[in-house]
Formats: C-alpha cells, sequence, structure tokens
C-alpha cells in the first residue's frame, strides 16, 4: 500500500525541517497531533491535527501557555520511569515506555481528560500518548529547541536539575 508509505515519508521530511529550525510549543504540538493521528490506534487515524493539538495543549501545557515539561520531569523520582524519560532528554535512543506508565507519569485525572477531550477511551489514549510522549519530549528538550531552556528555568536550573539526578539515583 502506498499511502502509509507517503505518510511515513511526509512525516519523516516534516521532522527533519522542524529538527532544522528553533521549535515552538505550537509547532510541537502539530508534531505530536500527527504522531498520534498516525499511531497503531484506529480511533485516533480520524481525528482532526487542531482537536489534538488542542488536548495534547491541555495535557501538556503549563499555565503560562507554554509546556510544562517540569513536572513530567519533577515526577522521575516517582517509580522507576526515570531512565525512560532520561532517555527521551538524552541525544540517545528514546525508551519505550508502557501505556500503564503515562497514567503513573502525569496522573490519573489528566489522562482522563486528556481522553475525554479526544472522545476515545482512557486505553486508547493511555496507547497514543505511550507511543507519542518519547518523540515529544525529545523533540521538546533537543539542543536546538527553545522548550530545552526553559525547562532548565523551571527546574530551578542546573542546581534544581542536579537534586531531580539526585533523588532519581537514590538508593
Amino acid at each position: 500500500m502506498i499511502i502509509p508509505q507517503i505518510n511515513f515519508l511526509c512525516y519523516n521530511w516534516v521532522l527533519k525541517k522542524l529538527r532544522s529550525s528553533r521549535m515552538d510549543l505550537g509547532d510541537l504540538l502539530k508534531v505530536g497531533a500527527s504522531m498520534i493521528q498516525n499511531d497503531s490506534q484506529e480511533s485516533t487515524s480520524g481525528l482532526s491535527g487542531d482537536l489534538i493539538s488542542s488536548a495534547l495543549g491541555s495535557l501538556l501545557g503549563s499555565k503560562d501557555g507554554g509546556l510544562d515539561l517540569s513536572s513530567i520531569v519533577g515526577n522521575l523520582s516517582n517509580g522507576d520511569l526515570g531512565d525512560v524519560v532520561a532517555s527521551w532528554i538524552g541525544s540517545g535512543e528514546n525508551k519505550a515506555i508502557d501505556p500503564d506508565a503515562t497514567e503513573e507519569l502525569l496522573g490519573s485525572e489528566k489522562i482522563e481528560e486528556f481522553a475525554q477531550n479526544l472522545g476515545v477511551d482512557v486505553e486508547t489514549a493511555k496507547n497514543s500518548l505511550s507511543e507519542a510522549l518519547p518523540n515529544l519530549v525529545d523533540q521538546a528538550t533537543n539542543e536546538d529547541s527553545s522548550l530545552a531552556g526553559d525547562l532548565l528555568e523551571k527546574v530551578g536550573g542546573v542546581s534544581g536539575l542536579m537534586d531531580i539526578a539526585g533523588k532519581l539515583f537514590k538508593s
């Protein structure tokens, strides 16, 4: 079938373009919407990009209109998700996240609201997020992204990041 191959090629072209320029929150939400539209969940393939972008903005957005990555990073000290999310922020390969772990990372209320905004069940929402989040966080924190600097600022600069890292590696 040619259509999925064309979608894949277009998607890769868009990602390449976004990586070569500074990405803002709107661009990031559009990339996330595209990922969710093209994920393995049938019920998300027919959703509009604007609807998904809006739902992602509500899920991941902060009160000041930016991306609230600090809450994701702040939740790293809970459970075994530190290695997973750290791989998204680092320059290496992104580790997968179990769909049920998205609830631990973002909170059940936020996942339920996201599902309701999309008009899908919670399991579909968790599955879609487990496929999209690694790439979204990776894109948001790449070295060219202005969002990486915002993240560092929100966690209290380098010392705040070191405090979070210390919590991750406590035994």
